[in-house]
């Protein structure tokens, strides 16, 4: 399995953008290329209405598609990094409210949520949603009052003048510079790294962090592990094996119910394709070719297990991506969550002479002025959608003190 394929076919589903994939070689895929005149093009072809993209990457279909484009304007009243649900939800009430708003996602809109196949828990939808499906949906929202999101393109930096009532440079990845009165960071989480000898490797042939949500109708009938013991890991189980792939679900703790909700969890042990093993970690991985062939794996009690495989899933839970704070001046916790608010005050790091106001910060204000931070990112935060969505609805509503402090008005 390409990488490069496995990445095209992961934009396309976390897009939640519908599309079919044929195997090159078969009658399928033949007839669609020689009917459009593409037999001999580069694969992989993506086929879009009266449009083709040979050779087709992210990039190459995202700037196809009108994206890729920088910034429309100089100065924004808020700027919005990250596409995760607090992040849109920031962006929704931000531009309905009258703000000048741009939200900035190295990635595709949803963070986390967009690898969720379906979120049952979310308030107001009994019947569920999809995490890619409600981030499209609350990406289109934000459009609608006015925000500009600026997609596939992180921002990799920001400069201050040394003035707390001046506004803030951020450069894009593409570097573009905006300037922005108020930032929130909502920058999630990336996922957490396992330390597998040849794992690097492999990744991308066939083993993959995620929940592989796109791979799961390409793995019927196929045998696949799945690492973890998370909501995460809980909906990737039940997605392959819905799709008749027999699933080993490797599982650290000794119980599900420490990590994973109840009705995922029911739905699991009753299901006849998937074998869970508790207080099993992964110890090897190996490779025929470039790809992966079996796995190790170790039991609390030492016994170690062989079995081969068609795919590994790692849904091993994610660590705060904060790298970026220790150059910009952002406390953290030990963990790596930004401090905000009160905890932030509470932080024995936290000098009083950097502090450059009388008042207190904000609720969810950082270390530094008019910078705020809301979601997973957040120190405290509840690991939910529905709390993300109301912390960055939150920062929206304090985003007008900040201005008027910076004598902004609308």
């Amino acid at each position: 399995m390409d990488a490069e394929h496995y990445r095209l076919r992961d934009f396309l589903t976390r897009s939640a953008q519908p599309y079919e994939w044929h195997e090159a070689g078969t009658p399928e895929a033949d007839g669609l290329l020689g009917s459009l005149g593409l037999t001999d093009a580069t694969l992989p072809v993506l086929v879009d209405g009266e449009h083709a993209y040979a050779a087709a990457t992210v990039e190459t279909v995202a700037r196809g598609w009108g994206g890729l484009r920088p910034p429309r304007q100089a100065h924004y009243d808020f700027v919005v990094i990250g596409a995760g649900p607090a992040g849109l939800a920031a962006a929704v009430y931000a531009a309905s409210d009258g703000l000048s708003t741009l939200v900035a996602d190295r990635d595709v809109p949803g963070g986390q949520a967009s690898y969720t196949s379906m979120i049952e828990n979310f308030f107001g939808f009994p019947e569920g949603i999809g995490g890619a499906e409600l981030a499209r949906l609350a990406g289109r929202q934000a459009e609608g009052f006015g925000a500009e999101l600026v997609l596939l393109r992180g921002v990799e930096g920001s400069r201050l003048t040394g003035h707390h009532d001046e506004p803030v440079e951020l450069t894009l990845e593409d570097g573009s510079r905006v300037t922005a009165s108020v930032v929130l960071a909502a920058t999630g989480m990336d996922w957490r790294r396992l330390e597998v000898d040849g794992i690097d490797e492999l990744l991308g042939h066939g083993v993959y962090y995620g929940a592989g949500r796109s791979e799961a109708a390409q793995c019927a009938g196929q045998k696949v592990v799945v690492v973890g013991a998370g909501n995460s890991a809980g909906q990737a189980v039940l997605n392959f094996a819905n799709a008749t792939a027999h699933v080993t679900m490797l599982v650290r703790g000794d119980r599900l119910e420490k990590s994973m909700s109840a009705y995922l969890i029911e739905r699991i042990r009753r299901h006849s394709l998937i074998d869970v093993h508790l207080e099993t970690q992964l110890t090897d991985l190996h490779a025929n070719g470039d790809a992966v062939a079996a796995v190790t794996f170790a039991h609390a009690g030492g016994k170690a297990e062989t079995e081969p495989v068609d795919g590994v899933f790692l849904c091993i839970g994610g660590s705060p991506h904060t790298e970026w704070c220790s150059r910009e001046h952002v406390l953290t916790d030990s963990a790596g969550y930004i401090l905000t608010g009160q905890d932030r005050l509470a932080d024995e790091r936290f000098p009083g002479d950097c502090w450059l106001l009388e008042r207190d910060p904000l609720p969810l204000e950082t270390s530094r002025v008019g910078l705020f931070a809301a979601g997973d990112v957040r120190h405290g935060s509840t690991k939910r959608v529905a709390a993300a969505v109301g912390e960055g609805s939150m920062v929206a509503a304090l985003v007008f003190s900040r201005l008027a402090e910076l004598g902004v008005t609308l």
